[in-house]
């Protein structure tokens, strides 16, 4: 079975960076191949791990509907025309591959594309022993039910006083959505003191959270954003990446 590691937070907060960082340790530790999951119609994940997503999953649809249209799929469904044209959608790396979301190119909201990524997902997550799944920004796309239970869930906040208030508001939302996950994880990104927050120690028992990880606010990780170089080449002596390896060491089976 697949080991899913879901990631959320709200937009800024550097969430896309650490799901990149989490895929290139995992490749590090050998832990191959991973399944990079881009749900955020606004991320750029695929550029943070040095690949290019031409194809996405809102847009394969409106590729499915045109060719159902125009009778050119004789012989067979639409949804298998759809689940063919998701699987051309899938970007292959050397150890990842990557699948996005994107946006709908048509008519209509994202609620369908969702369905359509969650069928996906539940198909093709299943030849990967290990799933990193970037969701969209913001509190509302945990109520979307992308997936429902997870392995580990990372919830990704900065340090001042609305991102600790973040926290808290994501795992209220998380129980009432009835979405389940054997262990949590609560980060806080871009820390420019050598002492976490007070406060943060008062969430984490809380919301009974496994592990806290606080992140620095890194230059060099800063500068590689600004270049729009791969972390999957990131320098595995950078201090963010060996407080990730930490984090790998305590959480993962």
């Amino acid at each position: 079975m697949s080991y899913l590691i879901g990631i959320t937070g709200k937009g800024g907060v550097g969430k896309t960076t650490l799901a990149a960082l989490l895929v290139s340790r995992l490749i590090a530790r050998g832990r191959t191949p991973v399944l990079a999951v881009d749900a955020d119609p606004n991320s750029c994940l695929d550029a943070n791990l040095g690949v290019q997503a031409d194809k996405t999953v809102g847009g394969v649809r409106e590729d499915a509907k045109q060719i159902a249209a125009k009778g050119m799929a004789a012989g067979i469904s639409k949804q298998d025309l759809l689940e063919l044209k998701i699987a051309e959608s899938l970007i292959e790396a050397d150890d990842f591959d990557l699948i996005a979301m994107g946006r709908p190119e048509g008519p209509g909201c994202y609620c369908y594309s969702n369905n359509v990524l969650k069928s996906a997902l539940e198909q093709i997550a299943a030849h990967y022993p290990y799933v990193v799944l970037d969701n969209e920004a913001g509190l509302e796309n945990l109520s979307r039910r992308l997936v429902q239970e997870v392995d580990l869930l990372v919830m990704v906040a900065d340090p001042s006083k609305r991102g600790l208030d973040t926290l808290e508001r994501l795992h209220a939302l998380v129980r009432e959505m009835d979405i389940s996950y054997k262990r949590l994880v609560l980060v806080v990104n871009r820390l420019r003191k050598a002492q976490a927050p007070d406060r943060l120690e008062e969430i984490r028992r809380a919301t009974g959270a496994d592990a806290v990880l606080t992140l620095p606010d890194d230059d060099q990780l800063a500068e590689w954003g600004e270049e729009g170089k791969s972390l999957t080449t990131f320098p595995a002596d950078n201090p963010v990446v060996k407080r990730v390896d930490e984090l790998l060491a305590e959480v993962l089976p």
